[in-house]
């Protein structure tokens, strides 16, 4: 072998290294009201100073896939992970105007809402055919987590082959039960948060750095 076709391949190995440290793509999908631009606030915050969106008491306020991109989080051990975050629309298999009128909207806006929210969940599924590395999945530990949308949503993600990190937020509130989701996902890493009061999102960092790094 000639000295430069061995020039020629170490440039390419090395060309290949470098440029195969990309950012990951990682989703934050769930159903409504779980605490995903929550969380997805907390993460840019806590790494960047910044945020991702508005958050409401009303269903389905994120009706747009928003992304935030270059956020390094690094664990304690000093490994880091470089991604960008997707907060993604409650994904839930059927929206209802009305569910919009509880709140007091009036009827066209709630109309226009569940609308807007019907194409967010087309679009958060796109994203995760096509455009997503890894997904945390949230879930709100109030609930019961063996719901049909649950279960979809688990197994897309399984038959993308996806690494997923399912969290249990909530856990400030009297009424939040961890446990039940461990025990309907015990094939998946589930931590514990409250993304509103920040309890336990090193944890949560932790297992980001080491599952999508």
């Amino acid at each position: 072998m000639s000295f430069l076709v061995r020039a020629k391949q170490k440039v390419s190995k090395f060309l290949k290294s470098f440029f195969s440290k990309k950012r990951s793509r990682i989703g934050i999908y769930g159903p409504p009201n779980a605490g995903k631009t929550t969380l997805a606030n907390r993460i840019v915050r806590d790494w960047t100073g910044d945020a991702v969106g508005p958050v409401s008491e009303i269903p389905h306020e994120t009706r747009r896939a928003r992304r935030k991109e270059d956020i390094t989080i690094t664990g304690t051990n000093g490994s880091s992970v470089v991604i960008d975050i997707v907060d993604t629309p409650g994904v839930t298999t059927k929206i209802d105007y009305n569910e919009f009128l509880e709140y007091g909207l009036e009827k066209d806006e709630a109309v226009k809402r569940a609308r807007e929210a019907t194409e967010g969940v087309a679009e958060a599924m796109h994203w995760l055919r096509d455009d997503i590395d890894g997904v945390i999945y949230m879930l709100d530990s109030t609930l019961d987590p063996f719901l049909q949308v649950n279960i979809m949503m688990i197994g897309i993600i399984e038959s993308r082959k996806l690494p997923v990190v399912i969290v249990a937020n909530k856990i400030d509130l009297p009424d939040a039960a961890p446990q039940r989701i461990r025990s309907a996902f015990p094939q998946h890493p589930v931590i514990s948060i409250s993304g509103m009061e920040g309890d336990n999102v090193e944890e949560l960092y932790e297992k980001m750095t080491e599952m999508f790094g």
